[in-house]
């Protein structure tokens, strides 16, 4: 592609600009489509076992470029281990979806209950063009979370990701072309928001992960042209420890569960609410934890704590970190925003004398920040979780799974890990919605993460004879 406006991405390690692409221009774009279009109908016609024969070498293709593919990640998002693991996760989605694909398709013929003559059957049509606008913090997984299944299903597929990581998609694109005939069912097109408008104003489905207020236009766009939008958006995690549960394994759960990643996953603990008698001494075992967390700065091999990606991210995390401290909360550790080799970093924050009113409670972080605060009553703790905008996922401990689940059971979220935290970052097998503005549509997991990229289509016979229109006479 000769490509049109050029952008420079920026390393989040050094915090220079050193790499630059072309967008795709929109007649380029519509070249994509056109081809993507033309080449769908025999992807379809092919079935399932020949889509994921080639959906198999292209995984061999991704494994023989994983060093070259992970280092690319490596510069995206200033991780190392994580950026490897996202290789292996799209590898192993091909395999998961080739291991049950085949069997989530109910098919066959079954008698009407109704009309004893009629009988139906489902035939399952896959949306022609998929549209998959990615977000920066994952940039292969969480495009290829979308665009596996989808290419399964007999789609072909678009994926525009994040402009602020773009380097990942040249390796990418070529273990792409190292397979016979998927470039034409699969594109990567770098671009920015521009360039997600166009592709979704050519594609029949759209899968976006990102902001809420992002989200909100993307479903407005998709809406307008009466096409399918399934999203994947923010959320304010909250994490209950009742009286009774292991502190020890909260904590690490806690932990783990805010900074992984450096806390930039749509699915991190963001609120941590202590029953009041084990308060102090769950903050203690945190703080402890929190302090012997390392950036992995200098040496990127070497700790548990990256870069922060995007750099207009490090000032909302400074923002609101200001804010708590303004309103009376107390640093633990942590609490500022440090720059070294260019980059920006901030290490896990604890945060105590917290209260609803602070912005580190009531809108996403997505960063390291703990704010822990203490509760009463589980009814005044199922309410204090529940207020909020967002119901991605959240978390419970408690003394036994029993008491874990009768609490999980009131909370708005579409994901609960019980005595553990974020536990949809590690298991992918169990289907959930989001509740309120954390997202639209089918889950991308479970059944549903294939189901959604068709529309079921119905086929109704009839073995006896038409009713006649006799049988509707006024008379009768």
């Amino acid at each position: 592609m000769s490509g049109g406006s050029v952008f420079h991405a920026r390393n989040p390690r050094t915090g220079e600009q050193d790499y630059s692409f072309a967008v795709p221009t929109p007649v380029e774009i519509d070249e994509v489509v056109a081809r993507a279009r033309a080449a769908q109908v025999a992807w379809t016609a092919a079935g399932f076992a020949a889509r994921i024969e080639t959906l198999r070498a292209f995984g061999r293709e991704l494994v023989a470029r994983k060093a070259q593919i992970a280092a690319a990640l490596e510069i995206d998002t200033g991780r190392r281990r994580i950026a490897a693991m996202e290789v292996d996760s799209v590898v192993g989605s091909i395999e998961g979806w080739a291991a049950i694909a085949p069997t989530l398709l109910p098919e066959g013929w079954t008698a009407g209950r109704g009309m004893p003559d009629v009988r139906h059957a489902p035939q399952w049509a896959p949306y022609a063009l998929v549209g998959v606008v990615s977000p920066w913090n994952f940039p292969l997984l969480l495009g290829m979370i979308d665009a596996i299944p989808a290419l399964v299903a007999g789609c072909a597929v678009i994926v525009k990701p994040s402009e602020v990581t773009p380097r990942f998609a040249a390796p990418v694109i070529e273990a792409i072309n190292a397979v016979p005939g998927l470039a034409d069912l699969l594109a990567i097109l770098p671009g920015d928001g521009p360039v997600g408008q166009q592709i979704i104003d050519r594609v029949d489905c759209v899968c976006f992960t990102g902001s809420v207020p992002t989200g909100r236009k993307v479903a407005v766009q998709a809406a307008s042209r009466l096409i399918p939008a399934f999203l994947e958006l923010g959320g304010k995690d909250p994490l209950i420890i009742l009286e009774g549960a292991d502190l020890d394994a909260a904590s690490d759960a806690a932990l783990r569960g805010s900074v992984l990643s450096t806390g930039q996953a749509c699915q991190s603990i963001e609120r941590i609410y202590v029953a009041r008698p084990i308060h102090d001494a769950f903050v203690a075992k945190l703080v402890e934890k929190a302090k012997a967390v390392r950036l992995n700065w200098p040496d990127i091999s070497q700790g548990e704590i990256g870069p922060i990606i995007f750099d207009r991210q490090a000032d909302i995390l400074a923002g609101q970190i200001a804010d708590a401290l303004a309103k009376g909360a107390r640093v633990h550790t942590g609490g500022r925003i440090e720059t070294h080799g260019g980059g920006r970093w901030l290490l896990p924050t604890v945060l105590t004398d917290v209260t609803g009113d602070m912005a580190v409670i009531c809108e996403e972080t997505f960063g390291p920040i703990l704010p822990v605060i203490a509760f009463d009553t589980v009814d005044e703790v199922v309410g204090l979780a529940n207020d909020s905008e967002y119901g991605l996922s959240a978390a419970v401990f408690a003394q036994t799974p029993e008491a874990a689940e009768a609490v999980g059971r009131r909370l708005e979220a579409g994901a609960v890990s019980l005595n553990d935290a974020a536990l949809t970052a590690l298991f992918f097998e169990a289907a959930k919605q989001s509740f309120k503005a954390s997202g639209l549509g089918p889950s991308r997991m479970g059944a549903d993460g294939l189901q959604r990229f068709f529309r079921r289509k119905a086929l109704i016979a009839n073995t006896g004879r038409p009713i006649p229109i006799s049988a509707f006479r006024e008379e009768g």
